[in-house]
């Protein structure tokens, strides 16, 4: 698949064209970092749910840990 870049005129019409060398790289540097945050964010979602979760199971909720201060 060819990576495309759509450049809009001032007219309002706009060209489709392949990315160059630059911005190739860093369209691939981009989707890295973006990947990265991803599952950056993937693993705090994860990590809450099993907290929230051992809380729970000794039954207590975010708001009791609030009332003792931790």
């Amino acid at each position: 698949m060819k990576n495309l870049v759509r450049v809009y005129a001032e007219d309002g019409s706009f060209i489709d064209r392949e990315m160059n060398e630059a911005e190739l790289e860093q369209f691939e540097i981009d989707k890295a970092e973006d990947e990265l945050k991803q599952q950056a964010m993937n693993k705090a979602v994860a990590n809450k749910a099993a907290a929230q979760a051992k809380l729970e199971a000794l039954g207590l909720t975010a708001d009791d840990l609030k009332a003792l201060g931790l």
